[in-house]
């Protein structure tokens, strides 16, 4: 069964692989990728991590993605942009707690419109 994928993005490699690792403990069937750190693995992002992650986690049911903060966003925005994809949203619900729902709804088959409902109230999000 396809399932939406999950994108996790921080400034911080350690920060992204503890999320991910923190799901896993639940949910190992859901596609999860971390684009976190520069393409050095430094404290940053990388669009180019971003895109390939997105891509990688994409199994035809769309893509959420998490970030940590304002300049994660921007290059995800950005990633958006040139990668050019359908069906791949940013969410704007907490890393840790958001990419933790999101994975349960998806390890459930819900589309990626149903698991944004699901997030929106969960934590009160304005869109």
């Amino acid at each position: 069964m396809s399932q939406v994928g999950i994108v996790i993005v921080s400034h911080s490699p350690k920060i992204g692989e503890g999320i991910k690792a923190l799901i896993r403990e639940v949910i190992q069937d859901v596609p999860i990728k971390t684009a976190s750190g520069t393409d050095s693995n430094k404290i940053g992002t990388s669009s180019t991590k971003i895109m390939e992650a997105i891509v990688n986690a994409n199994k035809g049911k769309g893509v959420l993605i998490f970030y940590d903060i304002g300049s994660a966003k921007l290059n995800a925005e950005l990633s958006l942009e040139m990668i050019n994809l359908e069906n791949i949203e940013i969410s704007e619900a907490p890393i840790v707690e958001g990419a933790y729902v999101a994975a349960v709804e998806s390890k459930l088959g819900k589309e990626i419109d149903e698991i944004k409902l699901v997030l929106k109230k969960a934590f009160n999000l304005e869109s």
